[in-house]
């Protein structure tokens, strides 16, 4: 999925359409043209060999690697955020093997927040799929989910919560609109945006799992909305992750 890039905003309501994200978009595209140009715009990504501007943080962006990260040609950056999905089931060997993968990249910091397959992450339901005998629990113990956030050692992971980074604040949370029974799934509605206005408004940089719109980079002109998922719906690690800079706020 992805990340946003966000400016500072406040609390919201619940969308009268939120329960049903079909009707929703046809009704703000057809009687608001929300989603048509000039309102949102495809973007063109910062090229890899693209010179990094003086005074500039450059910010490498990835998600949904799902345990595929061998193939995967990682550009030169300053920080690495990736958005969730780096494991399969959340099984501490994957965990274990997307460290080790973080552990040989170069990059200065790396955020991380989890996704929908990181099961073991998302204590309320790892305790859920016990007492329904989830067949996914099968592969899974209650035991390997107690502290499995400590195998990330060469990272910072963010859950609901917050890190400044070369003087950009960034909010990381993995909740995602209920897709087929995964983890950090909530009602589309209150639920989801009750998580969503615990996001503090100064936030420079808006980490999440479930993006707004398809792979890409696109912009209403005041969010840049980023989608960095490497693998395709076919679990295919081809789409490649998504450079940006922004001017570090020191030198602004």
């Amino acid at each position: 999925m992805g990340q946003r890039i966000t400016s500072p905003g406040s609390a919201v309501l619940v969308d009268k359409y939120s329960t049903n994200p079909t009707q929703a978009f046809t009704h703000y595209d057809n009687k608001h043209g929300r989603f048509k140009p000039p309102h949102v715009k495809l973007v063109e990504p910062t090229p890899y060999d693209a010179p990094k501007p003086a005074g500039h943080t450059r910010f490498v962006c990835v998600s949904d690697t799902h345990s595929r990260t061998d193939g995967i040609q990682m550009p030169y950056g300053d920080v690495l955020l990736h958005t969730g999905d780096f494991t399969e089931l959340g099984l501490p060997s994957e965990v274990k093997k997307f460290n080790d993968w973080l552990g040989s990249l170069p990059y200065e910091t790396k955020v991380v927040i989890a996704g929908n397959h990181e099961l073991t992450f998302d204590k309320d339901f790892m305790m859920k799929m016990a007492m329904q005998n989830d067949v996914r629990f099968t592969k899974l113990r209650l035991e390997d989910c107690e502290n499995v956030e400590s195998l990330l050692t060469n990272c910072i992971y963010l859950q609901d919560s917050d890190i400044t980074v070369k003087g950009f604040r960034i909010y990381g949370t993995p909740w995602t609109p209920w897709f087929c029974n995964w983890g950090f799934n909530l009602p589309r509605g209150k639920a989801l945006l009750d998580k969503w206005n615990q996001i503090p408004d100064d936030i420079d940089i808006l980490m999440t799992h479930g993006p707004p719109l398809a792979y890409g980079v696109m912009t209403d002109g005041n969010t840049t909305f980023i989608n960095s998922s490497a693998c395709t719906l076919m679990y295919e690690p081809t789409n490649p992750p998504v450079v940006f800079d922004l001017p570090s706020p020191q030198s602004t």
